[in-house]
């Protein structure tokens, strides 16, 4: 029954996360024009405030659902790296639940999203050879999940400060990755976006958004395990009896 209320609590949250994080771009044109801002940097900033508070608001639906995610990889990370709760019968089963939730926020935002809006509205798509996506995709996810792990484990206790981080690096390697892939990050959103175009059943769909993100999230978290191993509290020593 656990294993099910996560599921339920995933695909949830994905479907509020992909049809919320898919408006980025309008609210930062929106925000953009009301403040007469045309200078590409403080364009950028104005995401990254937004992504900021759509991070700590999700970390707060998360914490209501019971620790939903929205983001396979970063379950099959903690996993590997020996975190969390997770075993692979229960990620085989939210797996699916966050790319149905996928699906179901990418359908929701296009049949409400005004006409007007609607090119700026859209998943990531493939803008080089397969191999070189697949490469591209893999490297993006491993940096940014070493950079959770990082900001989680061992940054700042802050929340504001940690969620402020992941919105700086979320930004940053989505502009590097934008000539590639889009990029993703994310199997379940690449996933709902790809099933909207009839994409989510090729194999250039799997092996870029999939296989390689998975790879490199795997890769990331025993990397830091490697880097920053689990510290083991000594055991105590047995009180000497009195004579």
């Amino acid at each position: 029954m656990g294993v099910i209320k996560a599921a339920i609590g995933d695909a949830l949250l994905t479907f509020m996360w992909v049809f919320s994080a898919s408006t980025l771009g309008i609210g930062t044109s929106a925000v953009a024009s009301a403040l007469g801002v045309v200078h590409p940097m403080a364009s950028l900033f104005i995401t990254t405030a937004l992504l900021f508070v759509l991070l700590f608001v999700f970390g707060i639906l998360s914490d209501v659902l019971g620790g939903a995610s929205f983001n396979p990889t970063g379950i099959a990370a903690f996993y590997a790296a020996g975190f969390g709760s997770d075993s692979l019968v229960s990620a085989a089963v939210r797996f699916p639940a966050q790319a149905v939730g996928a699906v179901g926020g990418a359908i929701a935002i296009m049949e409400v999203i005004p006409s007007h809006y609607r090119h700026m509205v859209g998943g990531p798509s493939l803008k080089v050879d397969v191999h070189t996506g697949a490469i591209a995709e893999g490297v993006l996810t491993f940096i940014m999940s070493f950079i959770v792990f990082v900001v989680l484990l061992r940054g700042p206790k802050n929340s504001f400060v940690k969620n402020w981080l992941l919105a700086i690096s979320t930004v940053t390697l989505v502009i590097i990755g934008s000539s590639y892939t889009g990029p993703s990050m994310n199997p379940a959103n690449a996933f709902g976006w790809a099933y909207t175009n009839n994409l989510h059943n090729t194999w250039e769909q799997f092996y870029v958004y999939w296989i390689s993100p998975f790879i490199g999230a795997i890769l990331a978290a025993w990397i830091f395990r490697a880097v920053f191993p689990p510290q083991v509290k000594p055991k105590k020593q047995p009180k000497a009896k009195k004579n």
